[in-house]
């Protein structure tokens, strides 16, 4: 029998729960459609959740990795870029698109109107919520495309899995480097850090807090935790009821957030490759810095952007090539479990 703090937190965390569906249902106002195609949804099809703002370089890559992966629509919110992104994302015969001026970070990071169209749009379907910095790759996703994973998590019972966000860099100044739309960034962003991460668990959400990496080496070493969240639960088949609590860092019902052996095994994982330090990454800074919509407290990571805007060398002699999944599952960085 469940203790009584144990109840109390479930009960609290249920309406938690229904107090964010119940917000996503009055953000939907604020949504306008600018293309949509969600009537060629059929059942089975794996959809895919974005958020996005000026990120007509990333979108060509993005779109095609996924594509191949298996993504069969894209659900996009475009919040006012001026960069052709909306008008280059409405020509995509594969994407429903919307569009809002509203606040990001008043919108709990854009995560208010995917919720809205998950709960329109997702249910019964394996959903990845994801950036359009993010990349996602798993054991065998060359040659296994994502059906077969969705089908491969339902035989074992499971409906999310979890991946590690891990961030790629150049050799040299990121802002030095040549990208143009549609190419590999992982051509340019070839690097990453392979050993300094810390993990633990909250025992609140039941999830794995990560931090590491190259941010936390070059911009946060003097304050470790507050760093930036690395674990997330990007795949999940979705049902209505459900919603994410911070970005995709951690989702309710809690259960969902379990995607780690309890016993000290292997899970099935993914990694998200994050093309974060692309050659824009100095111009994007300031902007963040200006506009203030990408963290709760955005006066704490002012150090951090000023940081970027001089454009450092995020390279160092411990750095580690990427090479491609097995690497990473050899380093310990995702995992195969049984899948092999």
């Amino acid at each position: 029998m469940e203790e009584p703090r144990e109840l109390w937190l479930a009960y609290r965390l249920r309406w938690k729960r229904r107090r964010l569906l119940f917000r996503a249902l009055r953000k939907r106002r604020q949504l306008a459609v600018v293309a949509d195609r969600t009537c060629r949804i059929r059942r089975g099809d794996i959809l895919a959740f974005v958020t996005v703002r000026n990120e007509a370089l990333r979108l060509p890559f993005f779109l095609e990795h996924h594509r191949r992966l298996g993504v069969d629509h894209f659900l996009f919110v475009d919040n006012e870029s001026d960069d052709g992104t909306r008008e280059w994302l409405a020509a995509q015969p594969d994407v429903s698109l919307w569009h809002t001026g509203e606040s990001y970070k008043l919108s709990r990071f854009g995560m208010d109107w995917l919720t809205w169209l998950q709960i329109r749009h997702g249910h019964g379907h394996w959903c990845l919520t994801l950036d359009a910095d993010e990349i996602l790759i798993y054991p065998h996703h060359d040659t296994r495309p994502l059906p077969a994973l969705t089908e491969w998590l339902e035989r074992d019972g499971r409906e999310s899995l979890g991946a590690l966000m891990l961030d790629m860099y150049p050799k040299g100044p990121p802002g030095a480097q040549s990208y143009a739309a549609g190419e590999d960034p992982f051509d340019t962003l070839a690097w990453f850090d392979a050993g300094n991460y810390f993990i633990e668990k909250q025992a609140k959400l039941r999830n794995l807090w990560i931090r590491g990496g190259v941010r936390a080496r070059m911009f946060f070493a003097d304050r470790p935790r507050r760093a930036p969240t690395l674990n997330k639960v990007p795949l999940v088949r979705w049902n209505r009821r459900y919603v994410y609590n911070t970005s995709t860092h951690q989702i309710l019902p809690r259960r969902l957030n379990a995607v780690y052996a309890e016993d000290g095994g292997e899970v099935l994982s993914g990694v998200l490759l994050h093309t974060k330090f692309l050659n824009t990454i100095v111009e994007r800074s300031r902007e963040e810095k200006d506009r203030r919509e990408h963290f709760e407290v955005a006066d704490s990571y002012r150090a951090y952007y000023d940081a970027l805007i001089q454009d450092p060398d995020l390279w160092c002699p411990d750095s580690t090539r990427f090479t491609g999944w097995r690497q990473l599952v050899a380093l310990g960085l995702m995992s195969r479990g049984a899948w092999v």
